[in-house]
């Protein structure tokens, strides 16, 4: 009998990476839209990380002795950042042909990140354990968002963080994420995201109560189409939001 563990894996979702996983770090190609927003993305990832642990960023390597996990990593856009500022830094991806992107990437930049083709539900099998997860865009594309969270809080440390980030569900949502992004400005392919798989963010806070873990922050990702620029928004979670939560 197999005793392989269960998992959220969407395997569609994953083809769809997988066909773009060269173009990871060209800054003009299908990934233009995750460049765009990574200096805002990381803003917030580090003033929550520097805030839960005590950090200042304003000193070498401030998250030297921790260990961060990036699920969905992709090609490293988040896992790079963390390792430059001192972390131990694991990054996965279901999809396995962004892996040897990623590792590419990191040598060329020289830097040490363990890249793993595998899933949020076999590391925590594995009974892996992380200071922090970084849980980013994922959610909307798995199978079954209640057991995916789950497997990321068993990832967790006590009093471990994640930060989690998706698109709220609601017609500007599918105006601005599905008609904008794909069919008018093509900065994705089209069918990169199904709108019925958006979580709001009640929704979303729910199901990270569910899975065993204390939301303690959510923010707005507001895109400015005059300034072309991303900004973090204390009330507008219309589109693009992002949250905290902490396993108490």
């Amino acid at each position: 009998m197999s005793t392989a563990p269960q998992t959220t894996v969407d395997d569609a979702e994953v083809a769809k990476f997988e066909a773009m996983a060269a173009e990871w770090w060209d800054t003009e190609g299908k990934f233009k839209p995750l460049h765009m927003l990574n200096p805002t993305r990381l803003d917030y990832i580090t003033s929550q990380i520097a805030a839960e642990y005590g950090r200042d960023l304003t000193q070498d390597a401030p998250f030297a002795g921790l260990r961060i996990l990036d699920i969905g990593c992709g090609g490293g856009l988040l896992a790079e950042p963390m390792a430059r500022l001192g972390a131990d830094v694991v990054g996965a991806d279901a999809a396995e042909r962004n892996i040897p992107v990623a590792q590419i990437h990191a040598e060329q930049s020289g830097l040490e990140i363990d890249y793993r083709h595998t899933t949020a539900e076999a590391m925590a099998a594995d009974g892996e354990q992380f200071d922090v997860v970084l849980n980013m865009e994922v959610v909307e594309h798995v199978s079954e968002p209640l057991a995916y969270l789950t497997a990321c809080q068993q990832l967790l440390k006590p009093d471990g963080l994640m930060v989690c980030s998706t698109l709220n569900r609601n017609p500007k949502s599918y105006l601005m994420a599905i008609i904008g992004a794909e069919h008018i400005m093509r900065w994705l392919p089209k069918g990169t995201h199904e709108w019925s798989k958006f979580i709001t963010p009640d929704e979303l806070f729910d199901l990270i109560r569910q899975a065993g873990l204390d939301p303690v922050d959510r923010k707005g990702f507001v895109f400015n189409p005059v300034l072309w620029t991303w900004g973090i928004s204390d009330r507008d979670m219309s589109v693009n939001y992002v949250t905290a939560s902490v396993k108490r």
